[in-house]
């Protein structure tokens, strides 16, 4: 199969059933031991320094690893994706455009994937067909998420991984397979994992991994990871058709809609407070303003921008917000 880059979570049924293998450039950039040279790689192309890391790295990737087709999604995302695939697409990759309708209508995001359908020649049939395979591999990375925060079997580290990779599967869907069922067959046998704080992760995936370790040392645990739980469609046995499986992903929609599913998460996972996670020069970084006057929860906003692990600063931000969040159980 061909492979085809996504520049963030797309209905890829419709892709693989037009022969494509779906590869996430953001994992690949963000997973790489040496992700610093994408970024570099972008600025000495002329990217300015006030355009946010990840553009630079999914463009680095691009160029770097000689990705030839990629889907951009140029709406419900990144605001700087439309620019980034003209440039892609004057550099002599293929562009696939696709966009999450702000109206959020059935028949518009119908319209939206009707179009990629035609293009690469597949049926709605062909792609059902590939939806439920896809589904029986996402509903066990949504056993192991509710293992994450009802059986306090995974690290919230754990819990990201599982459900940031249902992006793409990894490449290879029947080995990601095997591997969710090793894993829940492993987890199952340990001992539960003991912490005084329940933490929530909103926003995009972290650069800053180490984050789930670190409060870790701080008797405090990540047990809901809102967007990468949204890649592994949790609601997925609601929807009728692909048309409305992704038209329940919270993630490219206003935010009334995801605090809707994220106050419902809080109240499940019995949360006592939010980490919300927001990168340098993101038009999302304002969602955190709605967000902290929705939310009857503590809430701290920590910035990412090229580093992939955590400040000094960061650290003790939240190092003290999970003190506050212990004195306030406390009493």
């Amino acid at each position: 199969m061909k492979k085809i880059g996504l520049t963030t979570t797309v209905p890829i049924e419709i892709w693989m059933a037009g022969g494509y293998l779906p590869v996430d450039l953001n994992n690949i950039f963000v997973t790489s031991a040496n992700y610093q040279k994408y970024i570099e790689l972008a600025e000495r192309d002329g990217f300015p320094k006030s355009i946010c890391a990840w553009i630079k790295g999914l463009y680095g990737v691009c160029v770097d690893e000689d990705i030839k087709d990629i889907v951009g999604v140029i709406g419900g995302d990144c605001s700087n994706t439309k620019a980034l695939v003209d440039l892609l697409e004057y550099k002599g990759i293929n562009i696939f455009e696709f966009s999450y309708p702000y109206t959020r209508q059935k028949e518009d995001i119908k319209k939206e994937m009707d179009k990629i359908m035609k293009q690469l020649k597949v049926s709605a049939k062909e792609v059902e067909k590939i939806r439920i395979q896809l589904n029986e591999v996402r509903s066990i990375a949504n056993e192991l998420d509710v293992m994450t925060y009802k059986q306090d079997k995974l690290t919230g580290f754990e819990n990201h991984l599982i459900l940031v990779n249902c992006s793409d599967f990894e490449g290879d869907v029947q080995e990601y397979k095997k591997y969710l069922l090793n894993k829940k067959d492993e987890a199952a046998k340990r001992e539960k994992i003991q912490s005084s704080i329940r933490l929530g992760y909103i926003g995009v995936p972290p650069m800053t991994a180490d984050l789930y370790d670190y409060t870790e040392t701080l008797d405090s645990r990540v047990v809901y990871n809102e967007v990468q739980r949204e890649f592994a469609f949790p609601r997925h046995i609601l929807a009728k058709d692909i048309y409305e499986q992704y038209l329940d992903y919270t993630y490219p929609y206003d935010s009334k809609f995801r605090i809707e599913e994220i106050k419902k998460q809080i109240e499940i996972r019995k949360l006592d407070g939010l980490i919300h996670y927001t990168q340098a020069f993101c038009h999302r970084a304002i969602d955190d303003i709605i967000i902290k006057a929705n939310l009857d929860i503590p809430v701290i906003n920590i910035e990412g921008d090229q580093q992939n692990s955590l400040d000094a600063r960061t650290k003790l931000r939240l190092e003290a917000f999970i003190d506050m969040l212990k004195d306030m159980k406390e009493q």
